[in-house]
């Protein structure tokens, strides 16, 4: 979320490595992360106003963000076949350059999105990165290092603890928190992600939330966890789908972090999507350079 042959190349290559780490749970999971990960959408929801009072998920909606996840899981299984591009960089040429000579790609997977369903908005982030003289087995040994990710991601990642795995998937639980906001809101999670071998160059992930639960009032005397599916409706689901590959002397990876939340309202949307869409960038913009210098 590596050890490296020489002493005289570690510096270099722990900050590849962790910025890696970063764009995944930044994006994520995940944003993802997180990947994983997933967090970039999840600190966007968490950053808007609270101009929205208590709500609850409808069973509509829960439909709506279950068929898009069949979607977006069905293309990527369509990645998978022969004469397909594995990675989104290698749809248009030059995309693979540019992320490694110039640094991640980050951005909506559409211009539709938000995408709006009954009752709720879906948010679908990519993110897109190459890391030099690395190796799959860095990465994977990164990213699935869940207990470590409270120390890493502070502030918005306050705990994290690995559950093991139950033979296929890997298992841990995250409190995620923005202390930004005037009424602040934590989310505790539960979280699941399997991670694919496809062949010794290309590895994919899918993962997500199986429980979130509101904080309501976190930090204060008066902080209390709601019931699952209740409370301001920032965050309903989580999910998202890592692919990595191994060519050109590192790995290229990219992150495609899916998050519900509830509707804006359309007084507001017209305000709110251009922010939603700046604090994304800027978010991740931040954390970049917050990792670069903790090394």
């Amino acid at each position: 979320m590596t050890q490296i042959e020489s002493a005289k190349g570690f510096g270099s290559r722990q900050h590849e490595i962790r910025h890696l780490r970063l764009l995944f749970l930044e994006l994520a999971r995940t944003f993802k992360k997180i990947k994983n990960d997933g967090l970039v959408v999840i600190l966007i929801l968490l950053q808007l106003p609270q101009f929205v009072g208590a709500a609850t998920l409808k069973p509509e909606t829960k439909a709506a963000w279950d068929a898009y996840l069949q979607t977006a899981t069905a293309a990527m299984q369509a990645r998978l076949q022969p004469g397909a591009h594995f990675l989104w960089l290698d749809d248009e040429p030059d995309r693979a350059e540019h992320v490694r000579t110039k640094g991640p790609y980050i951005g909506p997977i559409s211009r539709q999105i938000p995408q709006k369903v009954p009752s709720g908005l879906i948010h679908d982030w990519l993110g897109a990165g190459f890391v030099p003289n690395a190796t799959i087995e860095d990465i994977l040994r990164i990213v699935r290092d869940y207990d470590r990710y409270k120390e890493i991601y502070q502030p918005g990642v306050i705990d994290s603890i690995s559950h093991g795995s139950d033979g296929v998937k890997d298992l841990f639980s995250l409190r995620l928190v923005n202390k930004t906001v005037v009424a602040k809101t934590a989310l505790d999670t539960d979280c699941e992600a399997s991670y694919i071998r496809v062949d010794d160059r290309h590895w994919y992930a899918i993962s997500n939330t199986t429980h979130i639960q509101e904080v309501d009032k976190f930090g204060t005397s008066e902080q209390r966890t709601l019931p699952e599916d209740e409370g301001t409706g920032l965050i309903w689901r989580l999910s998202s789908i890592t692919r990595l590959e191994e060519r050109d002397g590192g790995v290229y990876a990219e992150l495609e972090a899916i998050a519900l939340s509830r509707d804006i309202p359309a007084a507001f949307r017209f305000f709110v999507t251009p922010i939603v869409r700046r604090v994304s960038r800027d978010s991740l913009a931040t954390s970049l350079h917050q990792t670069k210098n903790s090394h």
